[in-house]
């Protein structure tokens, strides 16, 4: 039997696990080594790519760094997700200020000493990433257009590191980018239209603050038919295997994500979209293995079952 004492460190494990958005973190970890394996170094063998130590060390400092810049960005929004999320908000506050800043220095720390591993250029670039999560927390957030563009933009640089990693510059590369950022532009904008409370109440000048519900409604619309034009390209210009069908449930969806918007007024009808969003880009980390099944079954069991 748990101690008094002990359920409350564990209530604070819990706590830092949601400030620091590990579901998250997870995912994007899953998703850049499937990136890596099925789509940007698809000929080397699989075992080189799981247990290339500059690869891990390239995403250890991409969580870490993504990890400060979760907290960084609760601490700045503290007072607007107490209007915003008051349950999740209760929960992160049962770790302290002072804890998580320690906590966010210590990650940055951790992220540099990581990216050390790789190269100067590599610590170089990750120090630039970590300063953009901060200034996108402490500032650009606050604005129209700017807040978001950055926001999508920093969710894919971890991806564009591993890219320059491995010196790949095929054309499709750049139309899953693409589409990921476009994907992830209107998730941002959505959850504009899901905290427009909180942040009229805190002064954060965003798309629907600042232009209104109707005009976020019909940016979205616009993002949507612009995410269509990679998803066309995807399906009629390049081999994806059975990730063809990811893009077609993609489309279906998307159709289904507009006609609900436009009848949407409420904060949990735009909680719903967000959740369409997220689960769309959940799927399509999951469906990349789709892109080559025989990667799967030729070559990932058998370089598995030969490293032990």
């Amino acid at each position: 039997m748990l101690s008094r004492k002990q359920k409350h460190f564990i209530w604070k494990l819990f706590s830092l696990f949601s400030v620091v958005r590990g579901y998250n973190i997870l995912i994007i970890v899953l998703a850049i080594y499937l990136t890596a394996i099925y789509i940007l170094a698809p000929d080397l063998p699989i075992r080189h790519v799981i247990f290339d130590l500059n690869l891990l060390m390239i995403v250890l400092a991409s969580s870490t760094a993504i990890a400060g810049g979760y907290i960084i960005n609760n601490f700045y929004d503290r007072e607007k997700d107490l209007i915003n999320r008051p349950g999740k908000t209760m929960l992160d506050r049962l770790v302290s200020q002072r804890t998580k800043l320690s906590t966010y220095f210590v990650l940055n720390f951790l992220s540099v000493v990581f990216s050390s591993y790789v190269s100067f250029k590599a610590v170089l670039f990750f120090s630039l990433y970590i300063f953009f999560l901060w200034y996108y927390s402490h500032r650009l957030k606050k604005y129209p257009f700017i807040g978001n563009i950055t926001a999508a933009v920093l969710a894919v640089i971890p991806f564009f590191a591993v890219f320059i990693y491995y010196q790949n510059f095929d054309v499709v590369i750049f139309v899953h980018a693409t589409f990921l950022f476009l994907l992830i532009s209107m998730r941002e904008l959505v959850k504009d239209l899901e905290n427009i409370l909180g942040d009229l109440t805190q002064n954060y000048r965003t798309i629907p603050v600042v232009y209104g519900e109707r005009a976020s409604k019909i940016m979205l619309t616009i993002l949507a038919g612009l995410t269509l034009v990679p998803v066309y390209f995807l399906l009629q210009y390049f081999e994806i295997g059975y990730m063809k069908y990811y893009f077609y449930f993609t489309i279906v969806a998307l159709v289904i994500f507009v006609v609900f918007l436009w009848y949407s007024a409420h904060k949990l009808h735009y909680i719903l979209l967000h959740t369409i969003l997220r689960l769309g880009i959940v799927i399509g980390v999951l469906s990349i293995v789709l892109l080559d099944v025989d990667v799967l079954l030729n070559r990932f069991l058998p370089s598995l079952s030969n490293s032990f």
